[in-house]
């Protein structure tokens, strides 16, 4: 097998953590973006030959392309961008404020640009590469609680359905990673907003289940880092990668809630508008 460079965003901990190990385990070349490399000397003094540990924001454009140019400069090329850093906010609509709405977005989405616009340009000279877009569960569906965290992730997706059309002639492929939830320090640092009372029956009562969610619920990174490895090493993969059974379900659920809803809307017929009068 032909040795690969990553790159990849989010590498500190969770899935992008798990994704630079493997990687490395194997022999691939990983650059491995976190805000502070101190976070990074395990796998530096475990693989040093084959780690780049640069320190970088994706909320930084600048900081990007500079890790972007040391990695070239380091391997030659870029294989697979794992554009996997982000964050969770829970909390009703209404009581996100404005500085935390305009946060998560700054790195969920815009930083996704960050790390896309300095990427890109190397894969397009190359004619190859392959783009990881890290989504979730919450990329399909949603519930009381994670309405800001969903709409970056429905961002992100709606992103990556148009970029995977626009990159596939120049021998690019996309594959957005939707993992259900997953055993990683993502709940515990959940932000939370400051709550108001009437949204103690939706809101807080789904904080509390799943809370109350047992360990069989949550998928082992290492797993979520085997499955994705399968998609990237595979000959043709897809465009969206569910991996869990319970976060397909819960997408299966939201689609077909969403087609129902389609076809029984208009009386003329499925997705046809019946004239005015």
């Amino acid at each position: 097998m032909t040795t690969k460079t990553w790159f990849i965003t989010g590498a500190t901990s969770g899935i992008g953590h798990q994704l630079a190990v493997a990687a490395l385990r194997r022999g691939d070349n990983v650059a491995a973006l976190a805000r502070t490399v101190d976070s990074l000397d395990d796998l530096a003094r475990r693989f040093p030959a084959n780690l780049l540990a640069a320190s970088a924001d994706v909320r930084d454009e600048a900081s990007i392309r500079t890790a972007v140019q040391r990695t070239v400069k380091a391997f030659g090329r870029i294989d697979v961008v794992a554009n996997n850093a982000g964050y969770g906010l829970f909390g009703a609509v209404e009581e996100a404020d404005d500085g935390q709405a305009r946060a998560i977005f700054d790195t969920n989405v815009l930083g996704v640009l960050n790390v896309l616009r300095a990427t890109l340009p190397v894969l397009r000279a190359q004619r190859s590469g392959h783009i990881l877009q890290g989504s979730s569960v919450y990329g399909q569906s949603a519930h009381a609680g994670v309405g800001l965290l969903a709409a970056t992730k429905y961002a992100v997706e709606g992103l990556a359905d148009a970029l995977a059309a626009e990159v596939a002639p120049l021998g690019i492929r996309v594959t957005i990673v939707q993992p259900q939830f997953t055993a990683t320090n993502f709940l515990a640092n959940l932000r939370v907003a400051e709550p108001i009372g009437d949204y103690d029956e939706t809101v807080r009562a789904v904080h509390r289940a799943i809370g109350e969610m047992p360990a069989a619920a949550f998928a082992a990174p290492e797993q979520i880092a085997e499955a994705v490895m399968g998609a990237v090493d595979a000959d043709s993969s897809p465009l969206r990668l569910a991996i869990g059974t319970t976060g397909a379900e819960s997408m299966r659920t939201a689609l077909n809630a969403r087609l129902r809803d389609l076809d029984g809307a208009h009386p003329a017929g499925p997705g046809r508008v019946r004239p005015a009068a």
